[in-house]
């Protein structure tokens, strides 16, 4: 199976399934000397972790993970950082009536017609439960980017048809983390969660949106053409399971504007330094970032799973009615918000790294 390693300086490579023995990550390209701070490690494994409140899967797991190499007394040393963590609530019992039936939007029949074999243990390697290997990593990408002072920031922007209509320059962005939707207006937050307790009674899900800041990046992050910055965001966020779009910067809603309404014209702020007075561009431009903030968002879709009938066939080519149960997030979105920051920490992590090896 290919297609399991992302970067290209700062690489990751993760491995493991739903509801094998554990789930892990390689990190290679990590510069010797950074500091790993192990309790900031957990803290963000906590943030995506299952059953981490009333509107998340009820799934037990404490994502304790371990290093096995590439951190002695505190720091990387340069080699590859492999970490591991081990499935502790694994019920592959629960998903014996799916051995042979293929679930309506899921990745059932595409990983059979592909591989001639799947794990159907919880969706196996299409598990949203590998991207806790993804966080782990995007944490020590974090580490490495706060030494330049460079921070990134999600949010939930949309459950449904409820859309936080704010720009991010008028909310406290550090309000995100204080109420379970991971909203940062509390007013808003509370319809979400009102709609998502809603959607869980009926046995049905929800989509919705995940918006993200990203600030003090410099300018020259990216490469031409083909890495473009905006191009890997956009590849990083879509290989985010249940992610339907991506839109940075005026995104969709610049087609709407003249050319002359949506350039963004150059100045100098008060220190000298160039900057737009507007950022229609998100940050990026010709594919490399500008030195304003990077903003995006990525539009995830209702989880497949929903707790009512559905019509399918199994794989002898036979009609049958899938009755849904088990153990599943009635919306994505607020465990989303972590993976979103990670996998953007990992590609600014590897395009400042690839920057300093560009120029002399």
């Amino acid at each position: 199976m290919a297609g399991n390693s992302f970067g290209e300086v700062f690489r990751i490579t993760t491995f493991g399934e739903s509801h094998g023995a554990a789930i892990g990550v390689v990190l290679d390209g990590c510069p010797a000397g950074l500091e790993i701070d192990m309790d900031y490690l957990q803290q963000e494994l906590d943030r995506r972790r299952p059953g981490q409140s009333a509107i998340t899967t009820q799934r037990k797991e404490s994502d304790k993970f371990k290093i096995l190499s590439g951190v002695y007394e505190g720091k990387s040393i340069g080699s590859p950082i492999a970490i591991v963590i081990p499935n502790e609530d694994s019920k592959p019992e629960d998903y014996d009536h799916l051995k042979d039936a293929y679930r309506p939007s899921h990745a059932d029949y595409t990983y059979q017609e592909k591989y001639g074999i799947r794990d159907h243990r919880g969706g196996g390697r299409a598990s949203a439960r590998e991207t806790a290997a993804r966080v782990v990593a995007g944490a020590i990408a974090k580490l490495l980017l706060r030494k330049y002072n460079i921070t990134i920031q999600a949010y939930v922007s949309a459950v449904g048809e409820i859309t936080l209509s704010k720009p991010y320059e008028e909310m406290n962005l550090g309000n995100t983390e204080s109420n379970i939707v991971r909203c940062p207006d509390s007013d808003t937050a509370e319809r979400m969660i009102a709609l998502i307790q809603d959607m869980r009674a009926k046995g049905d899900t929800l989509g919705g949106a995940v918006s993200c800041v990203i600030t003090g990046s410099p300018a020259g992050l990216g490469e031409p053409v083909f890495d473009k910055l905006h191009a890997d965001l956009g590849k990083a966020m879509l290989s985010i399971n249940a992610v339907k779009g991506f839109e940075y910067g005026s995104g969709f809603g610049g087609t709407r504007l003249r050319g002359s309404e949506h350039n963004d014209a150059f100045t100098h702020d008060t220190e000298g330094r160039v900057i737009t007075t507007t950022n229609h561009s998100g940050g990026i431009q010709g594919g490399i970032s500008n030195g304003m903030d990077i903003y995006f968002t990525v539009a995830f879709k209702p989880v497949a799973t929903i707790i009512q009938d559905q019509a399918s066939v199994d794989s002898a080519g036979h009609d049958i009615t899938l009755h849904g149960k088990g153990r599943h997030d009635p919306c994505v979105v607020p465990r989303a918000v972590p993976i979103v920051e990670a996998m953007a920490a990992l590609v600014l992590a590897d395009h400042l790294l690839r920057a300093r090896l560009s120029r002399i």
